[in-house]
Order: structure tokens, then sequence, then C-alpha cells
């Protein structure tokens, strides 16, 4: 097993929480206009009906790019998410070693 820096691991997740929180953030942002973009759509619609209006508001490319760009903002957010989780991980099983090593040279005395 490699050898594991936990100083690099703290490191890591403080370096990168505020870029999470960023991704976080933009994916709230995009999430909430999403029914706004919606209400818009409806309303620059020319048909009459409720459900035509919606429609041609999910059918618009505006509509379309939003919904992409929430996958593309998901898909950041749980990245990093995943690589600060990994990193917490890897400094929590240094602990673990670092007590198991102090047993062992303990048992060994």
């Amino acid at each position: 097993m490699r050898e594991i820096d936990p100083n690099k691991c703290i490191d890591f997740i403080l370096e990168n929480a505020g870029k999470y929180a960023a991704a976080k953030g933009e994916l709230a942002q995009l999430e909430t206009f999403k029914s706004s973009l919606k209400a818009i759509m409806m309303q620059k619609s020319g048909e009459q009906t409720i459900g035509a209006q919606e429609r041609e508001a999910y059918a618009c490319q505006e509509y379309q790019d939003l919904c992409k760009a929430i996958g593309l903002a998901t898909e950041n957010a749980e990245k990093l998410k995943w690589e600060l989780e990994a990193a917490r991980l890897r400094h929590a099983t240094w602990q673990t070693l670092e007590v198991s090593n102090r047993n062992q040279d303990r048992i060994l005395k």
C-alpha cells in the first residue's frame, strides 16, 4: 500500500471545499431558474391553453440548454463531492494505520 500523507489529504479538502461549494451553488441556481424559464417561455408562447404553453416551453432550445447545464453542474458537483470524500477516507485510513502501528510497537516492546 502506498504511503498516505495526512497533510496532503487535509490540504486537498481545504483547497477544494470552495470549488465544491461553488458547484453546489451553481447547481441550486440552475435548478431554481428552471421554473422561471418555463414560466417565461410559457408567457412568450402564442398558445392559449396551459398544456400547449407548457409543451412549447419544454420544447424550446433555451429550456433544453438549461437542462444540459444542470446535468453538467450536477456532474461537476458530484465529482468534487467524491474527491473530497476520498481524501477524507484516506485521512481516516492513515489514522487507523497509525493507531495500529502504535499498538504493534507497544506489543513488541
